[in-house]
């Protein structure tokens, strides 16, 4: 399905149809989504500096940043604004993005010497611009996050990748995707170790108050162990008991406390955590997260199952309510 056929939910044939939504059922992003893929950088660069909150323009540009081919029109946006950061920012950060399509999701051993002398190349481009917008907006946050992502990508090492997330968690302490970034880096697949994932996962989300989004680490960090695992290993460890225990701890603590106050992409937690109790065999509460996300689709995490996010999401979702 095309960019806009995902953005609109519908198939080709002209019915609505349930699909991976990249705004996150949110119209302010759906809008500039649409901007980016149509190439109006003015109306979208303009939106983007009307947003004075830092983690939500972050979130904001890293959505952005996916959108196809917006790295054709992204160079003559910075020469356009020379005094402003912003569009270096998002060419930043499509630089990035744009790497890791170029290497694919594919184990490393499968990735051509083509497309890694691509995702290297893009990925160095990427570095200098970010650095270049640290530099003159020392208080961004946004830089920050998307370096922790080129730095994994170009194996920078575990002082890089540390330093970069203090230098992030100093803009905004308990900024959920800089948080969602140092768990990625402490996986094993990236040199890592279970322990010091789920040590991070849990330290984070006790050392922050109820209510807070950082509980979704700890589900997060149990999918990743859940994928380590060899089939077998695997059902037997998402359904021990301590794990069914502490997903049920950092949901109560985080999506479904009181406290909790859906921030923008919400959906995007409700999704992780929805996966991560139908795998670990708790169909109740994984039916009230599916019900309250309805049929917004997240490719995150439900593209590390074997179906398609859409249709990993619609069977896990069936199962729950029987």
């Amino acid at each position: 399905m095309s960019f806009f056929g995902r953005l609109l939910g519908r198939r080709s044939g002209g019915g609505t149809a349930l699909a991976v939504d990249p705004a996150y059922g949110d119209e302010e992003l759906r809008l500039m989504l649409s901007q980016a893929a149509a190439g109006d950088r003015q109306s979208l660069l303009a939106g983007l500096a009307a947003v004075e909150d830092q983690a939500e323009q972050t979130w904001l540009l890293a959505a952005v940043s996916d959108v196809p081919g917006t790295q054709e029109w992204l160079p003559e946006a910075v020469a356009e604004q020379p005094d402003s950061a912003l569009p270096l920012l998002l060419s930043g950060a499509r630089q990035v993005s744009w790497a890791w399509e170029a290497r694919t999701g594919a184990r490393a051993k499968h990735v051509t010497r083509e497309q890694w002398q691509l995702f290297g190349e893009r990925l160095e481009i990427a570095e200098q611009q970010l650095y270049e917008v640290a530099e003159r907006e020392p208080s961004w946050l946004g830089p920050w996050y998307f370096l922790q992502i080129s730095a994994r990508g170009a194996s920078l090492g575990p002082d890089v990748a540390r330093h970069r997330f203090e230098a992030a968690l100093r803009r905004r302490p308990e900024h959920l995707g800089t948080h969602r970034q140092r768990l990625q880096q402490l996986c094993a697949k990236w040199g890592g170790s279970h322990e010091e994932m789920h040590d991070f996962a849990r330290i984070a989300m006790l050392a922050a108050p109820e209510g807070s989004p950082l509980g979704e680490l700890v589900a997060l960090a149990h999918i990743e162990h859940w994928l380590d695992l060899d089939s077998g290993a695997d059902h037997t460890y998402v359904n021990r008991k301590a794990v069914r225990d502490q997903l049920h701890e950092a949901a109560d603590r985080s999506v479904l406390h009181p406290a909790y106050g859906r921030p923008r992409g919400w959906q995007a937690a409700y999704n992780t955590f929805a996966m991560a109790f139908s795998i670990a065999g708790q169909p109740k509460t994984a039916h009230l997260l599916f019900r309250e996300l309805g049929d917004t689709v997240t490719q995150f995490p439900w593209n590390y199952l074997s179906r398609t996010p859409v249709e990993a999401f619609t069977a896990h979702r069936a199962a729950a309510a029987r």
